[in-house]
C-alpha cells in the first residue's frame, strides 16, 4: 500500500479526492491530509508519502513553496500539482522542482485515476531498480575480498610483471601509486584457532579504520595489508605505526595471541609494493619480536629502541632472521596455497564430471552443473576446460554420443527415436546431425555397421 498525502485548503475538495480515490483505486493508498503549506511540510515528515497532491494556492505558504522544501528532504516523493488557475503559469518552476504531473480542478475521475496509477508504475520500477542495484552491491561486496586477495598474491609473488596488477587495481579503486605494505605475523598457536574469524576480524578492522587498504588472506603465518598514501601527509607513517599497534591490541584482546607487525617502506607501482611487502615481512620476523611494531627502514638504519632490541637479540634466535630467508619463506607459503587451490579445482572438477555422469541423459545446462559445485558459470566454463581439455558442452556431448553408440550396438533393437531420447536429446533430426558430426555416420549408418 502507498502513502499518499493531499494537501488542500478547502476540506470538500479533500474529502472529494479521498472518496474518489478509494472508489476508484481500492486498497492501493494509505491517505493523509494538510489544510496548508505549512501543514503539508510538518506532515511530508512524519507520514513520508511517496505521492503528494499539491494545491498551489494556499494559504501562508504557497505550493510551490512547499514542494521545494519537501524535495530537499523527500527528493524521491512524487508531486501532483493541483490548481483551479492556468497551469502553465506555473510551468517553469515546477518542472525545475521535478513535478510532471498536474489536475487542474475540477478533475475528472479518469484524470486522477489515470495519473496515479502512472506514478505507481513509476514508483514500482524504481522500486525494481533499487532492488536489482542492491543484489548487484550484495554480489560485488562478496567478490571484493576474492579480488583484493588476488592483487593482494599477485604484489606479493616475485614474477615478471604484467597488466593483470593494474586491471584488478582498477577494479578495486586502488591506485598502485603510493603506499607501503604492513604484515602481521602471528604465532604458531593460530592453527588452534578459527582462522575464517582471525581473518574476518583483521579484514573488517583495516576496512573500517580510516584508511585506503586492500587484504590478504592468511598465508600460513601471516596476512598483508597494502596501504595507499592518499593524505601526502608527513606524517603518514607514524599512523600506519598507530594503526599496527592498535592491530597488535586487537589481536591480543580478542583472540589472546601475540602479534608483531611489519612495516615496509613506502613505495609505488607494483614491483615498489613487491619490495615493500618483503621487507615488511622480514621486519615482522615472526618469533624473534612478538607484540610489537617494527618498521623495516628503522631496523636497517639501526635506529630507535626497537632496532637496539633486535640487535641485541641472538641472530640465531629466529626461523627466518636473513631476507633471503624471509623471501624464500613467503614463497614456499604461497606455492602450498597454489597447491592447495589446484587441487581444490581439481576436486571441484571431479564433482562436476560425476554430477554430469549422473545426469547427462537427462536436460541438463552447463549454468546447472556450475550451481551444483558453487562456482560462477563463466569461471567454471573456464576452468572446466582447462582442466578437462573440453568445452563443457564437448564433454556432455561425448557421453551422450557414447551413450547412444552403446544403445545402438545392444541386442535390445531400440528405434532410433527412442536412443534419441535416452541419451538426453528431444529433437531426432538435431540428434542423428550431432551423431554424424562426432563419429562420422549416421546412427543408421552406425547400426548397419555394428550388425
Amino acid at each position: 500500500m502507498y502513502r499518499l498525502l493531499i494537501a488542500d485548503d478547502e476540506a470538500l475538495e479533500r474529502e472529494g479526492l479521498e472518496h474518489l480515490i478509494h472508489r476508484m483505486l481500492p486498497d492501493r493508498f494509505q491517505i493523509a491530509f494538510a489544510d496548508n503549506g505549512r501543514r503539508a511540510i510538518e506532515q511530508a515528515e512524519e507520514f513520508r508519502p511517496h505521492i503528494i497532491m499539491m494545491d498551489i494556492n494556499m494559504p501562508g505558504i504557497q505550493g510551490l513553496q512547499a514542494i521545494r522544501e519537501i524535495k530537499s528532504r523527500l527528493p524521491d516523493t512524487k508531486f501532483i500539482l493541483v490548481t483551479a488557475y492556468d497551469f502553465f503559469a506555473y510551468a517553469k518552476e515546477a518542472v525545475s522542482l521535478g513535478v510532471k504531473e498536474y489536475i487542474v480542478k475540477p478533475a475528472g475521475r479518469e484524470q486522477i485515476s489515470s495519473i496515479l496509477n502512472q506514478l505507481i508504475e513509476e514508483l514500482e520500477r524504481e522500486k525494481s531498480k533499487r532492488t536489482e542495484e542492491l543484489h548487484l552491491r550484495d554480489r560485488v561486496s562478496q567478490l571484493q575480498p576474492l579480488v583484493e586477495n588476488e592483487l593482494s598474491l599477485l604484489l606479493m609473488v616475485d614474477q615478471v610483471l604484467g597488466a593483470d596488477e593494474e586491471k584488478l587495481s582498477d577494479w578495486l579503486s586502488f591506485p598502485l601509486d603510493e603506499g607501503c605494505a604492513v604484515v602481521a605475523a602471528f604465532p604458531k598457536q593460530i592453527y588452534t584457532l578459527d582462522k575464517k574469524k582471525l581473518y574476518e576480524t583483521f579484514r573488517s578492522f583495516a576496512k573500517t579504520y580510516g584508511i585506503s587498504c586492500i587484504v590478504s588472506s592468511l598465508i600460513d603465518l601471516h596476512m598483508a595489508i597494502f596501504i595507499r598514501n592518499d593524505t601526502k601527509d608527513h606524517d603518514w607513517k607514524a599512523e600506519i605505526k598507530m594503526f599496527g599497534e592498535k592491530l597488535c591490541s586487537l589481536a591480543e584482546r580478542q583472540f589472546q595471541l601475540p602479534v608483531t607487525i611489519g612495516i615496509g617502506s613506502v613505495q609505488s607501482g607494483a614491483g615498489g609494493w613487491r619490495k615493500s611487502y618483503f621487507e615488511a615481512v622480514f621486519a615482522s620476523d615472526v618469533d624473534r619480536h612478538l607484540g610489537e611494531v617494527r618498521d623495516f627502514e628503522g631496523v636497517v638504519q639501526g635506529t630507535g629502541a626497537t632496532v637496539a632490541a633486535a640487535a641485541a637479540a641472538p641472530a640465531s634466535s629466529g626461523e627466518h632472521s636473513d631476507p633471503e630467508d624471509q623471501r624464500s619463506y613467503v614463497i614456499s607459503a604461497l606455492q602450498r596455497i597454489r597447491e592447495q587451490r589446484e587441487q581444490q579445482t581439481i576436486n571441484v572438477m571431479d564433482k562436476a564430471k560425476q554430477y554430469i555422469g549422473q545426469h547427462f541423459t537427462e536436460e541438463l545446462s552447463l549454468e546447472e552443473t556450475a550451481e551444483h559445485v558453487h562456482l560462477n558459470p563463466h569461471y567454471f566454463s573456464k576452468v572446466f576446460k582447462q582442466q578437462v581439455g573440453a568445452t563443457f558442452i564437448d564433454y556432455l556431448t561425448g557421453l551422450r554420443i557414447e551413450k547412444a553408440k552403446q544403445l545402438i550396438s545392444s541386442a535390445d533393437e531400440l528405434a532410433l527415436k527412442e536412443v534419441c531420447f535416452e541419451v538426453g536429446y528431444k529433437d531426432p533430426n538435431y540428434f542423428s546431425r550431432v551423431f554424424k558430426r562426432v563419429t562420422g555416420l549416421t546412427p543408421t549408418e552406425y547400426r548397419s555397421q555394428a550388425k
